[in-house]
């Protein structure tokens, strides 16, 4: 049976950087609150004229060169966004416009901030049922277009950036070690309102309390069982990606998951809290400074909006 792999990845930000002396000077904060607190110490911004699919072909043309690929050469464009302003067209369009794609399908999954991993793991689906044969999935968000900038409780948290991952068919795929693994994905309905995107204009509000509790209690037994379908243990991993939501959430459940041996991500204190761009901009930074081995596992792990959460293990590019 077919499968599929990570061949390359790619990220973007952009260049303006807002440090936490700098939201100091805008909001009643400061940097000892904010370390102390999230963890984050700066995050990228982007301005009026850096829409998301601009951030997001960004990305992906990095991507795509890593691969040594050609637009021409991509059949699936998957955009993970919440940040999208616009229904039509759509962000998957738009980069495949930007990038002068000639006819690929073009399809945008808005999971908030496990949109990432829910968009790999349909594009590995795609490509095994032969719907497809290279994919890129991108996650690109603009939280700052839609955060509170006076609320200093959500305001130190976001940042904006894309990453990006060129996805292949695999036709003698490793049944040991498959280049995707199974997805392991769910959500608490009964709870989603917790993390929120709503009004006219979309503001980001969240019950950060609820979603602490939840995501440092809940998590990592489900990750756990992530690499149960993977047929590894926590201690095979070489790294662990999650959505770099909080310092606060990431460490605990990255210790709590048991993976004693892997490097995890921590790129939250640089780029802040970038919701679906999180996991592919970390990964693609870990795997550019050269701190994961390829063809190693990793543990890639979404959470968030929705109360949802989706996860697999892939084999590093």
């Amino acid at each position: 049976m077919t499968g599929s792999r990570v061949v390359a990845l790619g990220h973007y930000q952009p260049a303006k950087v807002l440090t936490n002396h700098d939201l100091a000077a805008m909001v009643d904060t400061s940097d000892e609150w904010i370390t102390s607190r999230v963890g984050i110490r700066t995050r990228h911004i982007g301005g009026p004229d850096e829409p998301v699919d601009e951030l997001a072909a960004h990305a992906a043309a990095k991507a795509l060169a890593a691969a040594g690929l050609q637009p021409a050469d991509i059949d699936l464009v998957l955009v993970a966004t919440s940040t999208a302003i616009d229904r039509s067209p759509s962000m998957s369009a738009r980069v495949a416009a930007r990038l002068g794609m000639e006819a690929p399908a073009v399809m945008d999954i808005n999971v908030v901030c496990s949109g990432f991993t829910h968009a790999l793991a349909t594009a590995d689906h795609a490509l095994r049922a032969g719907a497809a044969t290279r994919a890129l999935v991108i996650g690109a968000d603009k939280m700052g277009d839609i955060v509170d900038w006076t609320d200093r409780s959500s305001c130190v948290l976001m940042g904006d950036g894309a990453g990006a991952a060129v996805v292949v068919a695999d036709e003698t795929p490793d049944p040991e070690r498959p280049g995707i693994g199974p997805v392991l994905w769910g959500s608490v309905p009964a709870m989603g309102d917790a993390v929120r995107i709503e009004g006219t204009p979309p503001r980001f509000a969240q019950e950060g309390q609820s979603v602490y509790r939840w995501a440092t209690t809940q998590l990592p037994p489900i990750a756990r069982k992530v690499c149960e379908k993977a047929g590894l243990t926590p201690e095979d991993l070489a790294a662990v990606v999650l959505h770099q939501a909080n310092l606060r959430i990431i460490e605990p459940v990255a210790r709590k998951i048991g993976a004693v041996n892997a490097v995890v991500a921590r790129d939250v204190v640089d780029s802040g809290n970038t919701s679906a761009a999180s996991i592919p901009m970390a990964l693609s930074k870990l795997v550019e400074r050269g701190e994961i081995p390829g063809g190693a596992p990793v543990l890639l792990f979404g959470f968030g909006g929705n109360l949802s959460y989706a996860g697999q293990v892939i084999s590093c590019p």
